[in-house]
């Protein structure tokens, strides 16, 4: 190992005299899938090696007295990437006493909202935590749709910069910096389960149905429930919402066995008997419900399953308050904030449950005032994705207001976004993923047309990870973590890799799609789509 690192000193240092030379500077970048043998022989394909693998030519610079470098650390697996970042900072300030501005990116992140929430999750986490002087967002699109994407993230994160914030901000963290969280990207250790909500369930997604008047069975369509009315059965998708929240709207038709509706308490009463049927009550009104039912007859929670309580982080929660959750086995907390440190006094919520030794399943609640679509993709990821990351939270729901979200169906996108961030965070599968590259001036085919090609037919495959690179020059080691891969090597012919491996070589590319569904079929990666 030392001789190797001998070698790379000899090769590396006469560019680095010639940079410090003439004030050049430059970028030292690990990517995730590009390790060396070197270090994938004592580090593996982690984190530390990525940070190990920067920080080899970083002390070689450093001996030779040139600073002028930022560092990299970009992988196509958001929790990696983060994971890397916050090492490689640790790393510096341990070892060096100083950090060297870092360039963030989420690689291959593909394309769409799924794209978005990739980047947005990865780059956003990090920026709310004060890591990263330049960003680049990586799309399957054209260049100029990416520059949008890399605004709004920094939009969002533009009150860093006040000192009002900056100062709470530090508060905040020193608050929680005691807090012994799970290992990073678990999931949330020590939360019981009630029912199919904590414990070592994968986190339930509740549809906000608030705003649709009359819900029909056609309206669960948009969160994945298909009724047959020839059959009188349910058809429920892999990306189905376990619970809708109605306000105070009580169905007239029979539900489906896996799908719950969530009533303010009040409403709640009415079918109280109805075990599809949950009361959910804000912070003061779950007080009133755990009073003994002498006092509280009607709202009495004795024996009544489970109960979702709201609690906004402006809610002061008092040493008594603390005391009725710890005992209550039936309490689901769903929290929210409405304040421009969400993220971080989110993190403090459970960090004072943790403390406070409160292991009931906690909902993460996200409400926008987004202008845009775009813009609400983005801040639910952001908002959202660094808390799944660290393995906080047992559930999500999205919320919004009218003029925020202008598409046809917003129950959709919404639902469609909460699964996106639950699989880019790895805690709950319900779909193929797809690595994707940009399109350089490399790329032997049509990226975009292709890619679209290749999710046609395969996009019904739950947990198969699908890499699509134009080139070989980064293709083979940008899709490391990926199931399969497609690469261009040559012009009009493609390679097939199964994991990092090949499997069939120089294919015209005009076959080579039917050649991949052969090779999932071979691997027993293939199941038929049903209707």
């Amino acid at each position: 190992y030392l001789e190797e690192i001998e070698r790379i000193r000899e090769r590396f240092s006469p560019l680095v005299l010639i940079c410090k030379e003439y004030g050049t500077a430059m970028r030292i970048g690990t990517n995730h899938g590009s390790l060396s043998d070197r270090i994938m022989s004592r580090y593996g394909d982690t984190a530390i090696g990525m940070v190990e693998s920067a920080m080899e030519f970083l002390r070689i610079a450093r001996s030779l007295d040139y600073h002028n470098i930022v560092l990299s650390m970009k992988s196509s697996n958001p929790i990696v990437m983060v994971e890397a970042y916050r090492l490689l900072v640790t790393t510096m300030d341990t070892e060096f006493g100083e950090i060297y501005p870092l360039h963030l990116g989420v690689t291959e992140a593909g394309d769409g909202i799924d794209g978005r929430i990739k980047s947005a999750i990865g780059i956003g986490t990090l920026l709310q935590e004060g890591i990263g002087d330049t960003i680049r967002v990586s799309l399957t699109e054209d260049p100029e749709f990416e520059l949008p994407v890399c605004k709004q993230i920094i939009n969002h994160i533009q009150h860093l910069k006040t000192n009002e914030f900056v100062a709470n901000n530090k508060e905040i963290i020193s608050k929680i910096s005691s807090a012994k969280f799970p290992s990073f990207g678990g999931v949330r250790g020590g939360s019981f389960a009630i029912n199919n909500v904590g414990g070592n369930n994968v986190p339930v997604v509740i549809a906000d149905f608030s705003k649709t008047k009359n819900i029909t069975p056609k309206h669960l369509e948009a969160i994945g429930y298909k009724y047959n009315e020839q059959t009188d059965k349910w058809n429920i998708a892999d990306d189905a919402a376990d619970y809708i929240f109605t306000n105070d709207q009580i169905l007239n038709f029979d539900l489906p066995g896996t799908l719950k509706v969530l009533l303010f308490s009040d409403k709640w009463l009415e079918v109280k008997n109805n075990p599809s049927y949950n009361p959910l009550f804000d912070a003061p009104q779950y007080i009133e419900y755990k009073k003994p039912a002498a006092s509280s007859p009607s709202l009495s929670g004795e024996g009544r399953g489970e109960a979702f309580v709201m609690i906004d982080s402006s809610f002061e929660l008092t040493e008594d308050y603390y005391n009725i959750l710890r005992e209550d086995k039936t309490a689901i907390i769903c929290i929210s904030s409405a304040n421009q440190n969400a993220l971080q006094e989110l993190k403090q919520m459970f960090a004072g449950f943790q403390q406070k030794n409160i292991h009931n399943p906690v909902i993460i609640i996200c409400d926008t005032k987004a202008a845009t679509t775009d813009e609400a993709i983005i801040h639910y990821a952001i908002e959202t994705g660094g808390l799944f990351l660290d393995g906080l939270g047992n559930g999500i729901c999205f919320g919004y207001h009218y003029n925020s979200i202008d598409v046809v169906n917003p129950t959709s996108l919404l639902n469609y976004v909460a699964f996106g961030i639950l699989q880019a965070t790895r805690k709950r599968i319900s779909k193929t993923e797809y690595i994707s590259c940009p399109s350089c001036g490399r790329t032997l085919f049509d990226l975009q047309e292709t890619t679209a090609k290749i999710r046609a037919r395969t996009n019904h495959l739950k947990g198969v990870k699908i890499a699509i690179m134009g080139c070989i020059v980064n293709g083979p080691g940008e899709m490391a973590d990926a199931d399969f891969g497609y690469v261009g090597s040559g012009v009009g012919k493609i390679t097939l890799y199964k994991n990092k491996d090949v499997v069939k070589k120089n294919i015209d590319s005009e076959v080579a799609v039917d050649e991949l569904i052969n090779l999932l079929k071979e691997n027993g990666a293939w199941v038929e789509e049903t209707v």
